[in-house]
């Protein structure tokens, strides 16, 4: 799976799913494939959703967010950390027990990877 090292606050240090905020006007699915691109360097094809995801207000945020993760099949670019991303690399499912990441990341991946796989 694809992770980025979050560079800023919320969640500054931690491994996540890359994402981010959508502009005004922007499609869901085309957020999620510049929001990759602009942190990771890689394009993608966006698939189905896997979880809706709620991240609640924390001391080093007061932001409350609602956070859709989508699996993605990669098309293309090359894979480097960009953005606000601190770094941006693939991992195995092996490697969940060893990475600190967000909250909820875990389940997401399980979730998305049971998808991808099954069960």
């Amino acid at each position: 799976m694809l992770l980025v090292k979050r560079a800023a606050p919320p969640a500054k240090g931690l491994w996540s799913i890359p994402g981010g905020k959508l502009r005004v006007g922007e499609a869901l699915a085309d957020g999620v494939a510049r929001e990759v691109r602009e942190e990771t360097g890689l394009s993608v094809r966006v698939g189905a959703l896997v979880e809706v995801f709620e991240r609640l207000p924390t001391a080093d945020c007061d932001a409350h967010f609602v956070v859709l993760d989508y699996l993605c099949e990669m098309t293309g670019g090359v894979l480097r950390a960009g953005d606000d991303a601190d770094e941006a690399a693939w991992h195995s499912m092996d490697d969940l027990g060893r990475l600190h990441l967000t909250p909820g990341a875990v389940a997401v991946i399980r979730k998305g990877w049971r998808m991808q796989v099954g069960p």
